[in-house]
């Protein structure tokens, strides 16, 4: 769909398409130093934002891209609390933000981190290409990143068949083709189902045996009843082209080895992630992966006194994680919203005097 007077728009990332719709972000201002500053507005951030504003703290988010994260691209989650029927990402993260802004929160987009540097007063101030924000505590709730296929050939074409996450936008595009989609989480589920409803036929490839080990059963249940949705296992990408955008895909058996050629219209990656905090000093401890430590999962010899930090808490003092940023957490909607919630009483409990 195009705008009369506008040129198509062609997006590659989720950053291009909040771009595209709110403008080049406007510079980071900022008064003083606010109580709360919340890096990332995915379900956890955009849980502590509501709750830390609803209880009088100043409370200010920046997110880099789209509002809602990776589950903003989540066409149906099915599994909410309260949500019987199901409500897509983006809905839920829009509702959350609307809320936020009624308790007076501040948001700004568009803007990656680049720093999170301590003051000898105990403030901690967040740098960024349009300014800076100096902050009492920090929850940190940028989640991960989807991993990279890797394959140059495929990744040259993201954007013209080919796409992260479940692209709820492009799936319209999707109407009578042949579609892949790889991976075999509950993301990959909820997107074969939803680009079902216009594709002809959808295909998920899993590098496993079968979906029961990483997949919910009540996605897989509704995969089995699906006729036009086929699970591959044991296969993965080997190679794709096309001339301006997806053609066909190479895909390899990885029992075999053996690799055959089918025509695809449509690609969407749905890989896992890996953590998105390259931006945190290291004062601030992470595991193997680079998922940020908290509470009992921190080293004994990194704790303060002889109890663990709180749950939430890192080995910065005043600063905090929640959702999947955070090592050892459960990867799910409603656990990471759950988490941005019990953060604000620790950051009351750190602010309180004494």
């Amino acid at each position: 769909m195009t705008t009369p007077g506008r040129p198509p728009f062609v997006a590659t990332s989720v950053r291009d398409v909040a771009i595209s719709l709110y403008g080049a972000p406007g510079d980071v201002r900022v008064e003083g130093v606010v109580d709360l500053a919340i890096v990332g507005a995915g379900p956890a951030g955009l849980a502590a934002a509501v709750y830390g504003a609803s209880e009088g703290l100043t409370t200010v988010v920046l997110e880099a891209e789209a509002i809602g994260g990776q589950a903003g691209t989540s066409s149906m989650i099915r599994n909410y609390l309260g949500f019987p029927r199901g409500i897509s990402g983006m809905r839920l993260a829009q509702r959350a933000r609307n809320q936020a802004l009624r308790f007076g929160t501040q948001f700004y987009t568009g803007w990656d981190v680049a720093s999170l540097e301590t003051r000898p007063d105990g403030a901690h101030v967040l740098s960024t290409g349009g300014g800076s924000v100096q902050a009492s505590t920090v929850v940190v709730a940028t989640g991960v990143a989807y991993r990279k296929l890797g394959i140059h050939t495929i990744e040259d074409l993201v954007g013209f068949g080919v796409y992260y996450g479940s692209a709820m936008s492009a799936a319209r595009e999707m109407e009578g083709a042949d579609v892949v989609v790889v991976g075999g989480g509950n993301s990959a589920g909820q997107a074969a189902i939803h680009l079902a409803r216009f594709a002809a036929s959808v295909t998920i490839l899993v590098r496993r045996p079968a979906l029961a080990e990483t997949m919910s059963q009540y996605l897989i249940g509704e995969i089995e009843y699906n006729a036009r949705i086929t699970v591959q296992p044991c296969s993965e990408i080997a190679d794709g082209g096309g001339d301006g955008r997806l053609e066909w895909l190479d895909i390899r058996d990885t029992t075999t080895g053996a690799v055959t050629r089918r025509g695809a219209d449509g690609l969407f990656l749905l890989l896992g992630a890996e953590p998105n905090c390259d931006w945190l000093p290291p004062e601030v401890a992470r595991d193997r992966r680079g998922f940020v430590l908290t509470g009992r999962d921190i080293p004994t010899e990194r704790w303060a006194g002889e109890l663990p930090p709180a749950n939430l808490a890192t080995t910065v003092n005043g600063v905090f994680a929640v959702g999947d940023i955070r090592a050892n957490s459960m990867k799910r909607v409603a656990a990471a919203t759950g988490e941005g919630a019990s953060v604000v009483p620790l950051v009351h409990a750190y602010l309180a005097p004494g």
